[in-house]
């Protein structure tokens, strides 16, 4: 057993206090929970920050768009994708929060869409799922280079507009109508979630997770349309079949999807299945139950059901652990 003097356990502490200082000045570490509820706050404030500057530029530039000459236009276009893109870099060197990088990576992403596609305007280009392209390359570049789940959010979500516009085209359907048949999204969700297992995302924090949550939320989210409406599929099947079909998917997939994550150590993984597990079942609850049960015994059911599965949750939790 270590026994410190008093002056050597003041040290430390004074040592230990420099140590902490210098992370959170360094690395923007936070120090207590104080700081973790700022820096909560910031995230917020730089999200919505974002979001809000990146919106300001798009209807600033319809704003006075009329007023310019095409060469005029041009240039603004250029020099504003271009300079958004400096000027993000330079601020990523000098910040080590993000807080600011993110601002400034969100508006030169907007800058560069409205690059493509006032270009196209300008010059009368078709119309093509092609820009999504770049759109997405761009994304990708900030989001790795200022390690931004945000822009890789707006990468993935490019990527899978793409994919799936190509998956409609195969279908048979204009490129610009891919929404209306779901199951278009699906190749996009099966690529999206073995992207992290082929390509290790170690560095950089969250990624991999991103990745697997919006790869189960593009299969998810179909199931869940396709479940209540089925003649939106392209099967040529029984509309009530189909949605029959899609409920047993859809609760086969949530559970095995919970299952895996339990079996890697994968939370977020665990939480998005028995999320679209329970969604899945409550509105199979809606279908039985609403019109033919009274509502106080409807109610029960739910209730019960929930207090069922937080001991399930429970158990997985202890497992995770």
């Amino acid at each position: 057993m270590l026994l410190l003097t008093d002056e050597q356990t003041r040290a430390l502490d004074r040592y230990h206090g420099d140590l902490l200082g210098q992370f959170a000045q360094v690395f923007d570490v936070d120090t207590d929970s104080q700081a973790k509820q700022l820096s909560l706050g910031m995230r917020i404030a730089s999200l919505i920050g974002a979001l809000a500057l990146g919106a300001s530029v798009f209807f600033l530039f319809f704003q006075i768009w009329g007023l310019f000459a095409t060469p005029v236009q041009v240039a603004i276009l250029v020099l504003a994708a271009l300079g958004t893109f400096v000027a993000t870099l330079l601020i990523q060197r000098r910040e080590g929060s993000g807080y600011f990088t993110k601002l400034a990576a969100l508006v030169a992403f907007v800058c560069f869409v409205l690059n493509i596609a006032m270009l196209g305007r300008i010059f009368d280009v078709t119309p093509s799922d092609k820009a999504l392209i770049p759109w997405a390359a761009l994304a990708l570049l900030l989001a790795y280079a200022c390690d931004l789940r945000l822009l890789l959010v707006a990468g993935l979500l490019c990527i899978i507009a793409f994919i799936g516009s190509r998956t409609g085209t195969v279908g048979g359907m204009y490129w610009l109508y891919f929404g209306e048949r779901p199951e278009n999204f699906f190749p996009a969700a099966l690529i999206l979630f073995l992207v992290p297992q082929v390509i290790p995302h170690h560095r950089f924090g969250g990624f991999a997770a991103t990745f697997r949550v919006m790869a189960l939320l593009t299969l998810f989210l179909p199931m869940l349309v396709l479940a209540n409406w089925g003649d939106l599929s392209y099967l040529p099947w029984d509309e009530h079949i189909l949605k029959n079909t899609y409920q047993v998917l859809g609760f086969a997939a949530s559970a095995l999807v919970a299952w895996l994550g339990v079996q890697k150590g994968w939370v977020h993984v665990v939480n998005t299945g028995v999320v679209f597990f329970l969604i899945f079942l409550y509105t199979k609850f809606f279908d039985w139950w609403w019109e033919i049960m009274p509502k106080y015994l409807f109610f029960l059911v739910v209730g019960m059901t929930a207090v069922l599965f937080l001991m399930i949750f429970r158990r997985l939790r202890m497992r995770i652990a």
